[in-house]
Order: C-alpha cells, then sequence, then structure tokens
C-alpha cells in the first residue's frame, strides 16, 4: 500500500518537478516539489558531523558534538560483527537525535595500497571481512531508523586524482574483489542508498556506468533503494540519470535540472528513467518521514555512547608482539609514559568524516586513573614538526631510564592521513623512530604504542622493543582502552585487518599505483593485500589476522562437512592459558587445480570468548557461493568441482589445523569457438567424439601425414592449439572452415 502511495505522489509531479527531485535542495537536504518531504543527509561514518550553520564536505565549518566511536580501521580490527552492530544502532540512534534521515557510510572499499590517505575510513584488504563488518554497521543503523549511504561505488581505491583517475580493472578482479564486498551489503543488509563515487571505472565514471548502476547494483543484485552521487561527482547530470543515478550532490544546481527537462522535450532522454528515478525518490523521502515518526529521539545517553566507545575501542587493539611478558603493565612502581599522543590524543582522520566529540579520554590521565599506586609519569619526547628532537630526546630518555617500564607512543597526525590527498610513503618519521631507539637502550622494558589510519612499516619498531601494541585510530574513547590493554582489564583480542609488510615495495599494487596519465592499472588482479604476499612468497613484518593475547589458544580435532549449501567446520579451541579470552578463529580455504587462485582465501570466521582452561567447540559455515569464482567467459559465478582444503587459523599465515573436503561443482559449459583448443573440444564428450572420429578418418586416408602438419606432436603441446588454426597448419588440408564452423554448430546446440 505504501509503495502505491509513493508512486501516485511521483505520478502527480509534472517534469520540471521530477528533475528537481534528483538534485538537492542545499548542501545535505533534498528538494521538496508537491509537498515531498525532505531528506536530509550527513557525514560520517563514525560519528555525526551534524552543521547548523556553514555548511561544507571537508570538515572544515563547525559541527555539533557527537560521540566519535572508532573508524572503520578500528571496527575492522575486532573481527566482531555483533559489536559493530552496536555501533551501527549508537549512530542510528544519534542520526535520530539529530533529526539526520541518511548517514554517509559504511565506507567499504578495498584497501588496495596501503598509501590511500583515506584507508582509516574503509575496513580491510579482505571483501569477506570488509562486507561482514559492513553489514552489520548497515544492520544497526537502519534498525534504529537512520539510512544508511554505502560508500564509495566502486574501486575508489586512492585519494590522489579521485575525481577523474580510471580505475581500469580487469572482470575477475573488479567481480570477487572490488565489487564483492558492496553485494554483501547490498544483498544481505538493503541499505537506503548507494553512493556512487567520484572515480570512473575503465574509462567510464561511476556516476554515468550504467552497467554498474544499473544492471550489476538493480539488476543482479535486486537494490532498490537510491542511487545517489558523492559531493561533486557527477560531470553530466543526463548521462548520469541515463545510467541510473537518482540524486546529484549538493544540491544548488538549477541549470542541470534545466538540462534534465530539456533532454526530455528533445528525446534525447527518455522520460521513463527520469519517472523511474523521480519514484525512488519519492519512496526515499516518504520512508525517511516514516522513521522520523517511528524512532524520535528526544534525548541521548552521551555517558552509554562513550562506555560503548571504550568498550569497542578496546577490542580493536591488536598486541603485534609481548616479549617476556612485558605487558601487562603492573600497577606500582614507575611508568614513562612518552610522546605527544600520550597527552594530546589522535582519535580519527582527516576529511568529511571529522566529528567533533562530546569528551576525548587521554591516553595518560586514564593510565593515571586506572594505576592509581604507581607513579605514571610523561615527557613529550618528541614533536610532530621535528623542533627541539635533540633536547626533548634526552628529557625523555632521562625519564625512562629511572623507570620500571617505558610506554613510548608513536604514529601519524591527522594532517598525515586525510580525505583528498595519499601518503607518498609508510615510513614512521625518524625523529620518533629514533627517540624510541634511544629510549630502548636505557629501559629493555619498552612498549611501543602505535597511532595510526594507514599502514605503517613496522619491521624497525618491532626489533627495537619486546612489546607492540596496533592502537589504529580509536575514536574519543581510545585513551581509556589504550589504559584498559595496557594494565591487562582488557586481554587483548584485535586482529589485523591488513596486512604490514616489510617495506613499501613489497606491496602487490606497487609497481602500478598511483598510475600515470590518469590511468590506474590493477595489475595485481586478484592477488590484492595476502593474496599477493603469499602468491609472492613474500615474508612480511605482521600478516593479515595477526593478533597475540595475554593468554594462549590451542585448536584441535577439524571436523568437515558439506551440502547443497555449502560446508560446514567444527574446530575445537581451548584456551590453555590463565586469562579468559578471546580467539578469532579464521577459515581460510585453497584449491591446488582448477582456475588461478591466491594460496589461501579467507572465506568465514568466528571471534569466541573461551574462559581460562576451557574448550569450546566452533562452528563455522561457508556458503557454496562463497567457493565460486567469477567466469568471464560465462559471466556468471561458477563452483568448481574437485579438493577444497580448508584451514583453521590464527592468521592468513599462522593455520594450525588443514583438513579437505571433495565438493561438487556446477554444471556448467563454455560455449566453444575456433579458438577452443583440440584438449577442450576432446575433454567435451561430444566434442571428443566428433573431432575423434574425424582425425581416425583423415588418419587413414593419408597414412603418410606427418603428426606435425595437424600441429600434435608427441608429447601433446599440439593439443593447445586453437581448432580454428589447424586448416592453416596443415596447409588447407584439415578441418577447413566450413568444417569448423559445422563442428562448432553440433558442439554448442548440445550445450
Amino acid at each position: 500500500m505504501e509503495n502505491q502511495t509513493n508512486s501516485t505522489a511521483a505520478e502527480e509531479l509534472n517534469l520540471e518537478q521530477k528533475a528537481s527531485l534528483g538534485s538537492g535542495a542545499a548542501f545535505w537536504v533534498t528538494k521538496t516539489p508537491n509537498g515531498i518531504p525532505r531528506v536530509v543527509m550527513e557525514d560520517g561514518p563514525h560519528g555525526l558531523r551534524h552543521q547548523a550553520g556553514d555548511e561544507d564536505h571537508m570538515g572544515i565549518a563547525r559541527s555539533e558534538p557527537a560521540t566519535c566511536f572508532p573508524p572503520a580501521v578500528a571496527l575492522a580490527q575486532t573481527w566482531d560483527p555483533e559489536l559493530v552492530e552496536r555501533v551501527g544502532e549508537a549512530l542510528g540512534t544519534e542520526a535520530r537525535y539529530f533529526n539526520t534521515d541518511i548517514l554517509l557510510g559504511p565506507g567499504v572499499n578495498i584497501k588496495r595500497d596501503p598509501r590511500c590517505g583515506r584507508n582509516f575510513e574503509y575496513f580491510s584488504e579482505d571483501p569477506l571481512l570488509s562486507g561482514v563488518m559492513g553489514t552489520a554497521w548497515v544492520r544497526g543503523l537502519q534498525r534504529r531508523g537512520a539510512g544508511a549511504s554505502l560508500k564509495h561505488f566502486a574501486a575508489n581505491n586512492q585519494e590522489l586524482d579521485r575525481m577523474r583517475v580510471s580505475s581500469d580493472i580487469d572482470e575477475r578482479p573488479l567481480r570477487e574483489i572490488y565489487l564483492r564486498t558492496f553485494e554483501r551489503v547490498v544483498r544481505e543488509a538493503k541499505p537506503w542508498t548507494v553512493m556512487a563515487s567520484y572515480n570512473r571505472i575503465n574509462g567510464t565514471p561511476a556516476t554515468e556506468n550504467r552497467h554498474l548502476l544499473n544492471d550489476i547494483l538493480r539488476e543482479e543484485w535486486g537494490f532498490e533503494g537510491a542511487v545517489v552521487s558523492d559531493w561533486g561527482a557527477v560531470g553530466d547530470r543526463v548521462r548520469s540519470v541515463q545510467a541510473g543515478l537518482d540524486l546529484q550532490m549538493p544540491g544548488g544546481d538549477q541549470a542541470a535540472d534545466a538540462e534534465v527537462v530539456e533532454a526530455v522535450r528533445t528525446g534525447a532522454l527518455d522520460s521513463a528513467l527520469v519517472d523511474a528515478s523521480s519514484e525512488r525518490m519519492v519512496q526515499l523521502a516518504h520512508r525517511a518521514r516514516e522513521a522520523r515518526d517511528l524512532h524520535a529521539v528526544e534525548s541521548l545517553d552521551i555517558d552509554a555512547h562513550h562506555a560503548l566507545a571504550r568498550e569497542v575501542a578496546g577490542r580493536a587493539v591488536v598486541l603485534l608482539k609481548n616479549e617476556d611478558q612485558v605487558l601487562p603493565l603492573d600497577r606500582d612502581g614507575r611508568v614513562a609514559v612518552i610522546g605527544p599522543f600520550a597527552t594530546d590524543p589522535r582519535i580519527q582522520g582527516g576529511g568529511s568524516s571529522r566529528v567533533v566529540p562530546t569528551k576525548t579520554d587521554s591516553p595518560f590521565v586514564e593510565m593515571q586513573q586506572l594505576a592509581k599506586d604507581a607513579e605514571i609519569v610523561s615527557a613529550e619526547g618528541y614533536r610532530h614538526d621535528g623542533s627541539d628532537a635533540r633536547k626533548l630526546s634526552d628529557e625523555a630518555v632521562g625519564l625512562a631510564a629511572i623507570s620500571d617500564v617505558a610506554v613510548v607512543f608513536l604514529g601519524l597526525t591527522a594532517a598525515d592521513e586525510a580525505e583528498g590527498t595519499d601518503r607518498v610513503t609508510i615510513e614512521l618519521p625518524s625523529v620518533q623512530l629514533d627517540l624510541l631507539a634511544a629510549v630502548s637502550a636505557v629501559q629493555p622494558r619498552t612498549v611501543a604504542v602505535i597511532v595510526h589510519g594507514g599502514v605503517v612499516r613496522l619491521h624497525e619498531v618491532a626489533q627495537t622493543v619486546p612489546a607492540v601494541l596496533d592502537a589504529a585510530i580509536l575514536g574519543q574513547a581510545g585513551g581509556g582502552a589504550i589504559a584498559d590493554v595496557l594494565f591487562g582489564d582488557v586481554n587483548p583480542s584485535g586482529r589485523l585487518g591488513e596486512t604490514v609488510p616489510l617495506r613499501l615495495q613489497d606491496a602487490p599494487s606497487y609497481l602500478t599505483y598511483p598510475g600515470d596519465q590518469l590511468h590506474v592499472r590493477y595489475g595485481e588482479g586478484i592477488f590484492v593485500g595476502y593474496r599477493g604476499y603469499d602468491r609472492l612468497e613474500r615474508d612480511v613484518a605482521f600478516p593479515f589476522g595477526h593478533g597475540l593475547s595475554y593468554t594462549s589458544f590451542s585448536y584441535e580435532n577439524l571436523q568437515l562437512s558439506a551440502n547443497a549449501d555449502g560446508i560446514t567446520a567444527e574446530v575445537t579451541v581451548t584456551n590453555t592459558g590463565k586469562r579468559d579470552g578471546r580467539e578469532v578463529v579464521q577459515l581460510y580455504v585453497s584449491k591446488e587445480d582448477g582456475v588461478q587462485r591466491p594460496p589461501r582465501e579467507l572465506r568465514s570466521f568466528r571471534n569466541v570468548l573461551v574462559p581460562a582452561g576451557e574448550s569450546t567447540v566452533v562452528t563455522l559455515t561457508i556458503p557454496r557461493d562463497d567457493l565460486a569464482y567469477w567466469d568471464t567467459r560465462l559471466q556468471r559465478w561458477v563452483v568448481e568441482e574437485g579438493t577444497y582444503f580448508i584451514h583453521a587459523a590464527a592468521s592468513s599465515r599462522d593455520l594450525r589445523l588443514t583438513s579437505s573436503i571433495d565438493i561438487e561443482g556446477d554444471n556448467v559449459r563454455v560455449p566453444f569457438t575456433e579458438d577452443s583448443t583440440i584438449a577442450e573440444v576432446l575433454a567435451d564428450p561430444i566434442g571428443a567424439k566428433i573431432v575423434g572420429s574425424l582425425m581416425q578418418k583423415q588418419h587413414r586416408e593419408r597414412q603418410s601425414v606427418a603428426s606435425e602438419e595437424l600441429g600434435i606432436d608427441a608429447n601433446q603441446s599440439g593439443l593447445r592449439i586453437p581448432i580454428g588454426r589447424i586448416r592453416s597448419l596443415s596447409g588447407g588440408q584439415h578441418l577447413p572452415r566450413p568444417e569448423v564452423a559445422a563442428l562448432l554448430q553440433k558442439l554448442n546446440a548440445a550445450i
């Protein structure tokens, strides 16, 4: 009944009104022709950027205080979709409090290259982890009556020249890596909107890409919401409407509305496309109005949301190294806390996602609160601009030398990692590394805490100190979360959502990033992130999925079963230590034959709490669809028949148990062409019968014909010759074109 009402409302609009619905009224709101409700949209993925006064898209103008939750880089490190769903619910509640209908997130783009300046706003280098986390975020948000805007669709994997660069990607990696995350979120969480990105894809702007916005998103995946442009992404409104874009943002461009009207009247644009787009916008407007009534929020429990932010941040911290059990820290003695991030914490990245927090926890202050019997003292150690380096280092080293332990905060500032710009290096500043070396020389019990949004090179850090914490960027409660982990109130359970290489040059994307002449070739194909490091057999500093605990876990008894829906795995996990702890059980799949694949691919995971000394049976499922590869010949997903190896692992390179299972493949037959090889034809039962008899006939007729004439040598390499080339190789004696055509017709008729 509601859809009928919305449709009627759209039909009552004239052409000019329908066209006006396709662009905003102002920076954040839609137009309201004929009483259609307005829709309010605001940034950002980890908190509300509600601007009551001046408006902008880069976080410059003032915004109202809101909870700054851990950004996506940290959410991914929890490997816990239930926790992320709770964050989504809290964001939805705050959105409704500010009368925001659509929150512009989540960002689920794949972290193709570690230099992307916006990687802090994305989840992972892996499409499964990104998709599961993005789905949880959207479900939580929309449960509270605010809509999501899944972004940036698609292949927006660098900030450099993002508004005009073309991401040139072969179809298989596009489907398996870069679109797979979006597909999962669209199918499972049904976001209200999808945001079309700035960049081009294989030469076509995302906002003008009908194959992307209509054929794939709507027809194949079943998306029923509205497609919104990124702010300023539309270059040609008429072509965008033809492609399936519904809303150009920001508002204010009245000429674009007039261009749509003129194009319809001249026949350059089908009026049915404008009708369909306006109907989707009307449906979105009514959906937003109903949500305002059903989910009205009069007040916020800011303290509860801050507590949730601290809980999530604590779960996101990754213990990378802990030799000699330096951590957790004792709550007495003297602790030297060094580095400006300890007293002036970085809580987020720069750009449109910037949130004004309701409060900000300082790691130094929170450490003092948790260990009141200890002497917690601080030293600046270094400045971000590198000034007074010698003096500050000497002071910090002197303090560390007379302390029982030193905690040194290192990392990147928000200016180093921001929307609109990429980094040129993944190195930590030399002034910080020099300080760390000097401190560790006088204090063997030194802990490094790394603050960053994108990957930084950590090999030198790990060689210098016995304990390393990856604190990512943790939002406004990150200071308390770091203190919780340092003193053991929280047993670290975070796991890396991306690989930390030994050096930038090892990254699979290194040779082709950032591209040339406004084209970036995704030359690594499907070998993105750990898939590439593993394929190249390159050592890494810390692998994808890595993370330690203050306890230990063992794996036993991996059992597999399969049915039409996929694979079910059971594994017994035992907490062999003295502390309760969480383990993230990861399932990787490999297949040794068939189409080219990475050595291993993450296909399932579970985050489980295991009490000290106890065991739990963890059940994980791998849906059959997640075993499929994209067949470019058939233009569809295909599950290969054969033996699949399932690895129960603690990281992509810490494989604890392996077992195998046979899977029945999809019944598919690829159409034959003149480029099909003799071997491919002979592998087909019908082809073997036809070609086999033909070859026997020709052999009887000309006993003296050398095998080389047919292109078939003794070691069978000739079987790889296309059947369409046999004629030329045999001097026109065998398989002339009419016979080849007749053969192909017979073969393909049976498919």
